[in-house]
């Protein structure tokens, strides 16, 4: 079933609420809106500190630049 179609379904049930369940509804989704942003926002990027310790360890990392744009010609 497109999205499309699923919406119109929801607005009918929607518009057979009472006003106060309308209201209702509309804070949970405000609530769970709100929710789902500030989780977007909390990303936490210090477990991804030192994954690529080793990654240069073996090589220069100059002579890795210079390998690549070698490729590029």
């Amino acid at each position: 079933m497109p999205l499309s179609s699923k919406i119109t379904q929801i607005e009918k049930q929607i518009w057979n609420l009472s006003r106060d369940e309308q209201l209702m509804l509309m804070e949970k989704l405000v609530r769970q809106l709100r929710k789902s942003r500030q989780s977007e926002r909390e990303l936490d990027w210090k477990h991804l500190y030192g994954l690529g310790k080793d990654l240069w360890r073996t090589e220069d990392a100059q002579e890795y630049v210079n390998s690549l744009r070698e490729d590029r010609m």
